[in-house]
């Protein structure tokens, strides 16, 4: 009985090891503070350290759909800049 119930707990360790093996997330490794010219940007994303990734990051996706790790906005003011041009652009829904 015993090996049973330990052979149910061994299945069930194994179910959980892929189901979370399946939640890939895209993280930056790494960040930049490389100066983007923000009329190759169309979006951006915060990404925040311990949400699922490592570090924390300024995400910014380009026209050809790149994805630039730059520092997180509240240590860049660049950065803080090109959010600005990008929330500008965003329509706004009244």
């Amino acid at each position: 009985m015993a090996s049973k119930v330990a052979a149910l707990l061994l299945l069930g360790l194994v179910c959980f090891q892929l189901a979370t093996a399946q939640m890939v997330m895209d993280c930056c490794l790494s960040v930049s503070e490389k100066r983007l010219n923000p009329k190759n940007l169309v979006s951006y994303r915060n990404q925040v350290a311990g949400m699922g990734c490592d570090i924390s990051a300024t995400v910014f996706v380009n026209k050809k759909g790149l994805k630039l790790c730059m520092v997180p906005a509240e240590e860049n003011t660049w950065v803080q800049h090109l959010i600005k041009v990008l929330d500008k652009r965003r329509p706004s829904h009244h």
